[in-house]
């Protein structure tokens, strides 16, 4: 019984689903160091057991090895009993030869008894045997799970923290995203942007007051121009002479003067 709950419970921890198992913990890595324990102290566990089954084997072996060997030894007392019964029979001592025969008759019976015990014992020896090689097959197929599950453990933590280190990167990537308006920094941009458009607003608009000032100095220039000619127009002074001081003065110097001109 404690052979076959050793063997059932290696069978059973054999065929545990690893992935399974995981995908139904709530903390798969604390899960894993569970079990990666668990298989540990169940494997110390089943080989003790094991080991104990060998030496259990071994003994009974030996006790096979040792009635077959006995077997073998009384069988050759019972020949060296009888030869020697012979030789007494052969030289006419009958007592003698009677006392070898039946000593020849209690080594074959040890003989007998000898080789009882180690063909009751091969059936055993069998069974145990084949018991041993499951055991130790069941024991391989958990160190091969164990390894299977570390592998499994160690590869799982190493990617929750890689993801665990690209989401701080992605969270701090975020909150200091420059184009999210939400943001101080977008805000803060928002706010020069307007600024820089106000001094432009200022700078457009300081332009257009200067070019209007020029307008009305152009403007003053032309009225006092106008004022001046009706003012000369109203005292007598004539049109031509308002209009160009050019002409006239051409006029004046293609004239002759008084003094010079002769009269024909």
């Amino acid at each position: 019984m404690v052979k076959q709950s050793i063997f059932g419970r290696i069978a059973q921890l054999t065929r545990a689903n690893v992935n399974s198992l995981i995908d139904q913990a709530e903390d798969p890595q604390k899960m894993l160091d569970q079990m990666v324990r668990d298989f540990t102290n169940s494997i110390a566990e089943a080989e003790s057991a094991v080991a104990q089954t060998i030496g259990n084997l071994r003994m009974m072996q030996d006790d096979y090895n040792e009635d077959v060997e006995n077997a073998r030894s009384w069988g050759n007392k019972a020949l060296a009993a009888s030869r020697k019964a012979d030789e007494y029979r052969s030289s006419g001592d009958a007592a003698d030869a009677q006392k070898f025969d039946s000593l020849a008759k209690v080594a074959i019976q040890r003989q007998m008894a000898a080789e009882n015990e180690a063909k009751g014992a091969e059936p055993t020896i069998a069974s145990q045997t084949e018991i041993v090689d499951k055991l130790k097959d069941g024991l391989n197929q958990m160190k091969g799970k164990l390894g299977e599950l570390t592998t499994k453990r160690d590869q799982l933590i190493a990617r929750a923290r890689t993801a665990q280190a690209q989401s701080q990167v992605h969270d701090a990537v975020k909150s200091i995203d420059f184009m999210d308006p939400t943001s101080e920094v977008g805000r803060f941009e928002e706010k020069i942007r307007r600024e820089e458009a106000r001094v432009r607003g200022q700078q457009e608009l300081a332009s257009s007051s200067l070019d209007a000032q020029f307008e009305s100095l152009e403007d003053l220039g032309e009225q006092t121009e106008i004022e001046a000619r009706l003012a000369a127009l109203k005292s007598g002074a004539g049109s031509q002479s308002a209009i160009g001081q050019g002409a006239g003065s051409g006029a004046d110097a293609g004239t002759p003067s008084t003094a010079g001109e002769t009269t024909y």
